[in-house]
């Protein structure tokens, strides 16, 4: 637990910066573990600063690992930032590869007896939501995916779920009175509205989900394959109940390789499936309106499942940042790291993705891997995906964005080492690439980039039924099928956009609290909304991001 009068933490005892918990002044002297140190320049709150000269060439380590390389010399009590230090990791090799001692969950005795209320599916998952999904298999069919949205969204009644609408006639009418650009700016147009849990004709249905996309043609036939994993991903997850599927009928994405795909998941697959083919048909009206009956007929076999209590053991939570800032990795990220070893030692499921930020603690995670063969894949994925970006003039080191850097993560491997503390500390159990299911009880690693939305819809691809997601600054993004609860950093952030953050972790920092009781905190959170109790933020505000990730090319 942080000391609430501490002004700077050191990670790690190995750690030769310490972390601004508030902004300091050039000339402030700060007291830390027995030695005083004299600041030579303004340090804002999250930046780091030196607690002894750093020669250039010289390393930097956080989280007890290399972080970056100096390009000057840095004298002690200055800032770290992007014009002395550039990225810098440790090596690793399989060769290293130390499994590591019986692992010890931490205690588990407040959760073992507590459930959720989720949807049971034929093949013992439980979802947390019951969805139905329209999608096309290529992006011809975009246009057909929004006129049935516009037809069958507000007519069933699942279209009015904003706390907020916007009274843009009141503007219109300003406008025709010719009141004032002062009297305009200046009016409230914005109406809270009572949110509706439960819809009215199908109540036991949380949503229509409505996925378009710009693949399923012209690219690399390996996009196209993928693209029909993901989708069967999707339609397989316990968060799922059914689908309809529109396609062209030419493209490379054909219904037969997602029909495939789908058995190879889910052998037994019972959940009603729609594939209707447009160049088949006598019309579009005839096609789309076919397309409605389905759809409709899909939703009525989906109201049939009720909630029912769940061992916490099927929760899949997916464990995802973005908008991250300096104190992600002190506070948010790890009690995400928490909630996994509790998840974990339950006998529940838990994935870390984003291989671009795991970059400079690969053998600590190499060496977490229950066998050699899960280390080796986890090696030739990284260093396969590293090569590619690095050919194509984007490597691992030039993830930091510049919202990243003004708020303390300057180098990709800090932004690794605090990301990684998501996935806690317990055993690598397997170890998958992009669109494969997750299939092992315990912490998986999954091959996404790290681009926020690409990798949730990733995660939510393998079968997450939550995601946890940290940041730092702030980000509304939210997931068709899966409901996405933002955590903050920071109490700053919580208290200003409280309209998309769920859960605040900055207590931590205050010293308020402490990791552990954050992640107990969150854990019964997490069990609310996977009981259909409160709706996540994203949810609210019907922020269903979907963003297949290309790994080819366009031909």
């Amino acid at each position: 637990m942080i000391n609430n009068q501490e002004k700077v933490i050191r990670i790690h005892p190995k750690d030769n910066v310490l972390v601004a918990l508030i902004n300091l002044k050039n000339g402030d002297t700060i007291d830390f573990e027995n030695k005083s140190y004299m600041l030579n320049e303004d340090i804002a709150a999250k930046h780091k600063f030196t607690i002894r000269k750093i020669d250039k060439g010289g390393l930097v380590y956080m989280y007890g690992v290399i972080v970056g390389r100096a390009i000057k010399k840095i004298s002690e009590g200055c800032i770290i930032d992007i014009n002395n230090l550039v990225h810098e990791t440790e090596n690793y090799s399989i060769k290293s590869h130390k499994k590591k001692s019986k692992w010890n969950a931490p205690p588990l005795v407040d959760f073992k007896k507590k459930t959720f209320n989720g949807y049971h599916r034929d093949n013992k998952s439980v979802g947390t939501e019951n969805n139905w999904l329209v999608i096309p298999l290529v992006f011809c069919q975009n246009r057909n995916i929004e006129v049935l949205k516009q037809a069958l969204v507000e007519k069933l009644g699942f279209g009015k779920k904003h706390h907020l609408g916007l009274d843009v006639e009141s503007l219109i009418d300003s406008y025709k009175a010719k009141e004032s650009n002062e009297v305009i700016l200046n009016k409230n147009i914005i109406i809270d509205h009572e949110e509706k849990f439960k819809n009215p004709l199908f109540p036991n249905v949380d949503g229509i989900k409505f996925l378009t996309h710009d693949g399923g043609c012209g690219g690399a036939t390996s996009d196209a394959i993928t693209l029909c994993n993901l989708l069967a991903g999707y339609i397989n997850n316990s968060n799922v109940a059914g689908a309809t599927i529109l396609s062209l009928g030419c493209q490379h994405a054909q219904a037969s390789i997602l029909e495939t795909a789908l058995k190879t998941m889910s052998p037994t697959n019972k959940k009603p499936v729609y594939i209707l083919e447009q160049q088949q048909s006598n019309s579009e009206k005839e096609f789309l309106a076919a397309a409605v009956k389905k759809t409709f007929i899909g939703l009525i076999e989906a109201n049939k499942i009720v909630r029912k209590p769940a061992s916490l053991s099927k929760l899949i939570i997916g464990l995802e940042c973005g908008g991250s800032d300096g104190f992600s990795g002190i506070s948010a990220n790890p009690t995400l790291g928490y909630v996994s070893d509790l998840i974990v030692g339950l006998g529940g499921t838990t994935i870390l993705s984003e291989f671009p930020e795991l970059s400079g603690v690969e053998q600590e995670l190499i060496n977490r891997c229950v066998d050699t063969k899960k280390a080796v894949k986890f090696n030739s994925l990284m260093s396969d995906y590293n090569s590619k970006a690095e050919a194509l003039g984007a490597a691992f080191s030039m993830n930091p964005s510049p919202g990243n850097i003004k708020d303390g993560l300057i180098t990709d491997a800090i932004k690794s080492a605090g990301a990684a503390k998501k996935g806690g500390t317990s055993p690598i159990r397997d170890v998958l690439d992009y669109t494969e299911q997750v299939i092992t009880p315990g912490l998986n690693l999954l091959c996404t980039p790290g681009n926020d939305v690409e990798s949730t819809t990733g995660l939510a691809g393998s079968g997450a039924n939550i995601i946890l997601f940290t940041t730092g600054l702030g980000t509304p993004t939210g997931n068709p099928i899966t409901p996405v609860i933002k955590i903050s950093s920071n109490s700053s952030l919580y208290n200003k956009m409280r309209d998309i953050i769920d859960f605040n972790t900055g207590n931590i920092i205050e010293g308020t609290s402490t990791i552990k009781e954050t992640g107990e905190a969150l854990l019964n959170f997490i069990i609310k909304i996977a009981s259909g109790k409160i709706k996540p933020k994203a949810r609210n505000l019907n922020q269903d991001d979907f963003i297949p990730w290309k790994r080819g090319m366009s031909l």
